[in-house]
């Protein structure tokens, strides 16, 4: 039976572990890629911060889940009068458990989350395999920004 839970600072390991493996798969990397010292410590630090919530889904000791809330503080709009916002990222569920509803379940719970603490909008970016999950659990495509990469 699979168990979830929000992580803690002490979980950064494995929150680190799985980070690594969700690029290496995403961007296709090889399992034994070198990833620069910048984005590891930088992640690290991320996932200390209070400016975020992570969950675990463990299969007895094995971590085979995790999904990232980011929370992004914004000038209030009339539709978005909290300011505050919600990115999903890292949602991650190993190979072996995919299509047992790990995913689905760890976003309800950051969702949820983030009802709670008056966040009006949550984004994120996905991959064509995950499209289908975020579609079932409400997101619809969005034309309403652009983005600049500096």
């Amino acid at each position: 039976m699979i168990q979830y839970k929000k992580a803690e600072t002490t979980d950064i390991p494995i929150l680190m572990e799985i980070r690594l493996e969700t690029l290496q798969n995403v961007f296709n990397l090889s399992s034994n890629y070198s990833f620069e010292t910048g984005l590891i410590e930088k992640s690290r630090e991320y996932f200390s911060s209070t400016n975020q919530t992570s969950v675990l889904a463990f299969d007895g000791d094995a971590a085979v889940g995790c999904a990232t809330m980011c929370y992004l503080d914004v000038l209030p709009t009339m539709e978005h009068p909290s300011g505050l916002r919600g990115h999903l990222m890292n949602v991650y569920t190993k190979q072996q458990y995919r299509l047992r509803g790990i995913a689905r379940k760890m976003l309800e719970m950051l969702i949820n989350e983030a009802k709670e603490k008056g966040a009006t909008e949550i984004s994120l970016d996905t991959t064509t395999e995950g499209r289908p999950l975020y579609i079932k659990c409400g997101f619809t495509e969005s034309n309403e920004c652009m983005v600049l990469n500096l």
